[in-house]
Formats: C-alpha cells, structure tokens, sequence
C-alpha cells in the first residue's frame, strides 16, 4: 500500500456566543490557545490553532461568536466571524444539543454558509445536557436546511469525540503541504498570548458589567536573567484598559486586592505556557472610547495567512 498522501488547509469554527467554540479548540489541539470563560464575546480576534497529525495539518481559526453588536467593535467582531468563514476550506457550524428549533443567531450563521456554499461539518455540542430523542430531532432539523458533509454529536468540555472531529476534519480537507512548521501550535506571538491571558482572569475575577469594557496591551515585554541564579525569565509590563473610572476602581479593588489577584492568576498560568519565571507588572488605565476607536479595533481585524 503505498504512503498517504499529505493534507492541508484552514477550518473555520463558527457559532453563537458561548456554544463553547474556544473549548472544542483548544481540546482539539491539546494546548491552552483560546481563551475560556463562561461569559459570551470572550473571543475578539479570529486566533489561529494549528493541528499537526501524521498525514496532516489543519489551521482552525475560532471566530467571535456571533451576536446582536452594540459597538463599532461588536460590528467588527460579527464581520470577522462571517469573513472568515468565506475564506476557509471547511466550516465547522457549532450549535447546543439544547436547542429546540433553529433560533435568530444560528438561523443567521445558517445562512451565510448558504452562501458560501463551503463543506460543512455540524457540530452538536454538550450532547451531555439532552435525551438521545431531542437530539435525533435536532440533527433532522439541521440536515433539512443544508448538506453537511458530517454531523458529530459531542461534549467537548468532557474532551468526548474529539478524535471524531479531527478524523472528520482530515477526510474532508484537500491534498496539500503544511503551512507551518509543524512544532508550532498557534500563530499567535507570545505578546498577544499575554494579553489574551489577563485578558481570561480578568473575565473571570470581574463582575458581568465590566470585561467586555476591557482590553489589555503589553507596553514591554522582554527577557533579563536572574541575578541569584543566572536563569532567564521574563519582564512583562501591561495596561488594563477599561471604559469609566467606576471600572478602574472595581478591577483595581480594595487595597489593590482584586488587581493583584488578576495578575497572580495570569503570571501562574503564563509560567506554565513559557516554561521559565515571569515578573508581571499591571496597571489599569480609563479609555472611553476605545470600542469604537478604528486604530484599537483595527487590532481585532486577521489575516488569513
């Protein structure tokens, strides 16, 4: 039998907000990549995980979920998602074993990969929550509207099925080469790494009113050695910006508790990704209008490649 023929390309993961997209991600490529929280619109930038297998490679992109934008940066994070989905090879539509009928936001996800026309694999997640019944009439429902070239029932919190999703994923990709070397598993630099990672404690630690008013840029970031043990570790100084002075003062806390906290829980997690000691240093600063400031948003925007 003669060798496998080498596959390639990009796989975009599409879906409401909070269907848990970043979840499957990063259970897919067994690093942290996308960040995780239970509040919705925690993905801004369409991030790219990168999947290497014997025969394959696959560059997932996870988009913003989709939603109802109130801001120039909500716009931007539904235009991203819908972009994106446009240029990939394959789709993955992911939608809630939970739902009943095809509600406004997946309706609207339906129809653009109407139009796009691009394979498609449905993605029913946290299969965990219903009866085997609702699910079999929730696929029925779907397969009605499109053809999708697979339909994989799974909980991706619980990590089931996820070698299914791959396996689907590698049958329905096109003969290729890889696009990066394969030791890599984001394209993501390690500064926005960082930033996404304050970014995640701080959506966490915070009360539901402010991390959407948020977003972090690292102003320095850059490797000294220890002068006790001569091992290198990294200076990182970042700004937490928020949207009013009643923000500032929330996510800076009492005595500078709750700061302190966002901090200690994101240099814990980062010494873990980079593999030496961090010295983080954060601040907090107000910028009213930085969800509809072109140059901020601007950052939001990717590149395929």
């Amino acid at each position: 039998m003669g060798k496998q023929e080498f596959k390639s390309g990009f796989v975009s993961i599409i879906g409401r907000t909070n269907v848990g997209k970043s979840t499957l991600i990063n259970s897919l490529v067994g690093e942290k990549i996308a960040i995780m929280t239970n509040k919705p619109q925690t993905t801004r930038t369409a991030i790219k995980a990168i999947i290497n297998r014997p025969n394959s490679q696959t560059i997932i992109i996870d988009t913003p979920g989709i939603h109802k934008p109130k801001t120039k940066l909500g716009e931007t994070m539904n235009d991203t998602a819908f972009e994106m989905a446009q240029e990939v090879d394959i789709i993955l539509f992911i939608i809630e074993a939970t739902s009943k009928e095809i509600g406004p936001g997946d309706r609207t996800i339906l129809e653009k990969i109407k139009q796009s026309n691009k394979k498609t694999i449905l993605i029913i997640n946290k299969i965990d929550l219903v009866k085997k019944e609702e699910l079999l009439s929730l696929i029925k429902l779907y397969s009605e509207e499109y053809e999708f070239v697979g339909v994989l029932p799974i909980s991706a919190i619980k990590k089931e099925q996820t070698e299914k999703v791959l396996q689907e994923i590698e049958k329905n990709l096109k003969i290729g080469p890889a696009f990066y070397d394969t030791e890599e598993y984001t394209d993501q630099t390690m500064r926005q790494l960082v930033e996404e990672t304050i970014r995640e404690k701080a959506l966490k630690l915070l009360n539901d009113e402010i991390p959407h008013g948020i977003y972090v840029e690292v102003e320095k970031m850059k490797t000294s050695k220890s002068k006790t043990d001569n091992k290198p570790f990294y200076n990182i100084e970042a700004t937490i910006y928020c949207l009013r002075n009643s923000h500032k003062g929330i996510i800076i806390g009492k005595d500078g508790q709750m700061l302190k906290k966002i901090g200690t829980y994101a240099r814990q997690d980062l010494e873990n990704m980079f593999g030496m000691k961090i010295n983080l240093k954060t601040w907090v600063k107000v910028k009213e209008d930085w969800q509809d400031a072109d140059t901020i948003i601007k950052k939001f925007k990717p590149k395929l490649i």
